[in-house]
Order: C-alpha cells, then structure tokens, then sequence
C-alpha cells in the first residue's frame, strides 16, 4: 500500500492531550511526484490546537524522487557495483504555532529525508520495511519525550 493517510489517525500520547486523532484530506500539488494531505479535523481533547488553514498551515507530504536512479554496471573482472546510486524521498511536517499571544502563526517544520540505495527495494526490501517500522515505533514511543524536549530544552 502506497502513502495514504485516510479517516482519523490516532497520535501517539503525549502529556496535555487525551486520546488526539487527526484526520487528514488530500491536498491537491503541483508537482507530480508529490502526496499532501492537510490536517481538516480533531478528535479527542486538544485544547488550543487548530486544523489547516492558510493562516496556520497543519500538513504533511511527501516526495519522491522526480527519477529513479537505477543501478549501475557490475565490473566484469571483479564481479561487484562500480557505484550504488541512491534515490532520495523527503517527507515534511508543517505546524503552524503562535510564537507570541496575539501574533501570527509561524511554522514549525520536521523534515525528514530518506536515502534509498538503488536496488535494495528488490534485493532486501525487509530491511526498508524494519527501518520504517522502526521509526514508526520510535517515534510512536517517544512523541511524549521529543515533545518534553522541545518545550524544556533538555534531552
């Protein structure tokens, strides 16, 4: 299954919100080999916190490479790659915040990049789909933690 965000997504628990889901909407973009989705409801108790607007962006996307790089030539004597090329995706998370009451939003980005060695999607794909699921669970475990970090400066 491709990148698709649909109905209510359940956040991970994080200290100041009970039981947070988001439900996001496709957005439409321009470049071809992007996703967006934007966020257009909440659900559980989130006080202060507001959905996608122009004003105060709530979205997530995702890009592929525009080309995929295939794999090089092997070297006849030796048997082995001249070179792995690698195809890069980015993924951003835009938030906006109020820096100040009273004042306009400004965005809070996390971005992402992952840089996938040409060929492992058919040689080894386990080891991409143990990364992702690895990532999703840490982050999962850890959103509460990283949350405490940004807003007391400690690790």
């Amino acid at each position: 299954m491709a990148f698709s965000l649909s109905g209510a997504i359940t956040g991970a628990t994080v200290s100041g919100l009970t039981s947070p889901t988001t439900t996001w909407t496709q957005d439409t973009v321009t470049p071809p080999n992007m996703k967006q989705y934007v966020c257009t409801a909440l659900g559980g108790t989130q006080t202060d916190v507001s959905t996608h607007s122009v004003a105060s962006p709530f979205l997530v996307s995702l890009t592929k490479p525009s080309v995929f790089k295939p794999l090089s030539m092997v070297n006849p004597v030796t048997g082995r790659l001249t070179s792995v090329p690698r195809n890069t995706w980015k993924m951003i998370f835009i938030k906006g915040a109020t820096p100040l009451a009273g004042q306009a939003t400004v965005p809070i980005l996390a971005r992402m990049e992952f840089v996938v060695p040409s060929g492992v999607d058919a040689a080894d794909p386990n080891e991409i789909r143990a990364l992702m699921s690895a990532i999703g669970g840490v982050l999962n475990n850890q959103a509460g933690g990283l949350a405490d970090s940004f807003l007391l400066g400690i690790i």
